[in-house]
């Protein structure tokens, strides 16, 4: 199986690219969030997931193998295939799909070609542990922490250094938690991480 595909953008198409590997050009499927980050002619190192059918054999290409993680966890939801997975990829970047779990907002995770109300409302139910209450960027601020010289910070630093990660501007990140602080009382610091993260996300969109 082909987990990996480095050699030269060939062509570009609205779904695909071709990548030439030592004169071999291998049809490579994308979401559009990939495809824009490539050129024609430039030299490119995708992460590829193989799909092997009675019809075909098809390579799915990712920027990175995050992306290609959530190809694959999205498809872990009935009624949930390659092409649909794509399509919300390319409709919405992997923070945005994350959150819109975490919230359970239907509406976002509907601005995907192919996903439907229930189909939306099955995937933040299917999704909603699998997901862990944002547990990449979460991962990305204890590994920041685990330097020498890092200074100790309180949960409510670090998850306005999640929220930040996520995408949201500093000043929106610091208002979410400071609501959510304010909302969850005097012991917020010391909930768990993802509880102040998950309650700092739910306000946030009443800001």
């Amino acid at each position: 199986m082909i987990g990996k595909l480095t050699g030269t953008v060939d062509s570009i198409a609205a779904d695909h690219a071709i990548i030439d590997v030592a004169g071999v050009g291998y049809m490579v499927h994308c979401p559009s969030s990939t495809l824009v980050r490539l050129s024609q002619g430039t030299s490119v190192s995708l992460a590829i997931e193989t799909k092997v059918s009675e019809e075909a054999i098809r390579l799915y290409g990712f920027i990175s193998a995050h992306e290609r993680d959530w190809f694959r966890l999205l498809q872990t939801v009935q009624g949930v295939g390659a092409r649909v997975a794509l399509s919300i990829l390319s409709a919405l970047k992997t923070a945005e799909i994350e959150r819109a779990i975490v919230l359970g907002d239907k509406a976002v995770l509907g601005r995907a070609q192919g996903v439907g109300p229930k189909l939306a409302a099955r995937l933040i139910a299917e999704l909603k542990d699998k997901v862990s209450g944002i547990a990449i960027p979460a991962a990305a601020v204890h590994a920041d922490l685990r330097g020498a010289s890092a200074p100790a910070r309180s949960v409510e630093a670090e998850a306005i250094a999640a929220l930040v990660k996520l995408g949201y501007p500093q000043s929106a990140a610091s208002d979410a938690v400071a609501h959510a602080a304010q909302a969850i009382g005097p012991n917020a610091d010391a909930l768990p991480l993802d509880v102040l993260i998950r309650e700092s996300l739910r306000l946030s969109a009443r800001i």
